[in-house]
């Protein structure tokens, strides 16, 4: 069942006030599925609207924003995706042993639920606030509510410092590696495998890519007291038509995961240069983001955790705020090692301790 703005009536109204370990449980409960999270955008929504009014909201799309104006000298920006990935009999969400089990647990409604049971209770915050839930992030990037907000409503994430909601266990992870995905395709030509000396087969031909790819040194890297270590894999490795035949393609798919110090156009340089001599064709490229711990209000924020920040490994959405020139960190209740797992789930006192770490930063 897809879950459209019109069954909103079925879904219980949500207490933003109340306990967000409540709330993230009454959040995994409205599923919300990428592309199909419009039922808990209007729940979400009807929320803000109701028990914040010291917030002005906005609807777009499947996304809710809403955000104080009190003139204070700086912002801060809250922002969780509200989607999940398919559900996997995970919903809806059950209590074990003290835990809360449900899919979007961990990734990342209990951040969510943290974002909004504060944009409830902080009236009157030390800095402005914006608050972002939006959808569409567990799919590819062109459907993502951040890139839509950004061409619809660019003022709405003007700020000093994004924090990302996204699981990492109450760690402070900066930054965000960037992802560069390429296709290598080897030729060959076609015969019948039992007279295989009369084709070229394009599957061995690949051998010298995996060989450069096995003998790969890893860099690492130490930005703003983060260590960051790069990584290039196969990640898929496709060819042949038949059993009987010599195949005449062979197409090896590469992931490289690189440190936000190279930009996009040196991530792809460099992988051109590793894989000299091979038809190469990129086939998805998002940069990383620096950690911006020089910021102000980022070096406010982790004296406020009393944690020492360590790299994202992985992209996250960190860097689209990068680069808009807005200092970005990652940091949530969930863990990231639960995340889209049958079995996610998140522990509550995680929820309230980030819960004490941004009210003791928001004031």
């Amino acid at each position: 069942m897809a879950w459209e703005a019109s069954t909103v009536a079925a879904v219980r109204p949500l207490d933003l006030t109340a306990d967000p370990v409540d709330l993230c449980a009454a959040l995994v409960d409205v599923p919300s599925v990428s592309g199909e999270e419009g039922a808990l955008a209007d729940a979400l929504e009807a929320a803000l609207r109701a028990q914040a009014p010291h917030l002005e909201v906005l609807r777009s799309g499947h996304a809710v924003l809403a955000r104080t104006d009190l003139g204070r000298p700086g912002r801060v920006l809250l922002a969780g995706h509200i989607d999940t990935v398919p559900i996997a009999d995970n919903v809806p969400s059950r209590r074990d042993q003290g835990l809360i089990y449900g899919c979007g647990t961990s990734d990342m409604k209990a951040g969510d639920a943290v974002f909004a049971h504060l944009a409830a209770v902080l009236p009157d915050p030390r800095h402005d606030l914006t608050f972002v839930f939006y959808d569409c992030e567990e799919v590819e990037a062109v459907r993502n509510g951040l890139g839509r907000i950004e061409r619809e409503h660019r003022d709405w994430l003007a700020a000093d410092l994004a924090i990302l909601g996204e699981p990492t266990n109450g760690a402070v992870e900066a930054g965000c590696q960037g992802t560069l995905r390429a296709e290598i395709t080897l030729r060959g030509r076609r015969a019948h495998s039992a007279r295989s000396w009369l084709g070229e087969n394009a599957v061995h031909a690949a051998g010298p890519v995996l060989e450069r790819l096995a003998a790969y040194p890893a860099r690492e890297v130490e930005i703003d007291g983060c260590r960051y270590r790069e990584g290039l894999q196969a990640v898929r490795i496709a060819g042949g038509v038949a059993g009987n035949v010599v195949p005449d393609e062979c197409v090896v798919t590469i992931n490289f995961r690189f440190a936000p110090d190279r930009d996009a156009a040196a991530a792809e340089k460099h992988v051109r240069e590793v894989f000299e001599g091979f038809e190469l064709e990129i086939t998805d490229l998002s940069p990383g983001a620096l950690p911006g711990l020089g910021a102000p209000a980022a070096r406010e924020f982790l004296a406020a955790t009393g944690a020492e920040p360590t790299a994202k490994y992985g992209w996250t959405d960190v860097s689209r705020f990068a680069a808009l020139g807005i200092p970005a960190l990652n940091y949530g209740p969930g863990d990231p090692n639960l995340a889209h797992t049958r079995d996610e789930h998140v522990d509550p006192a995680r929820i309230t301790e980030a819960l004490d770490v941004l009210r003791r930063f928001l004031g």
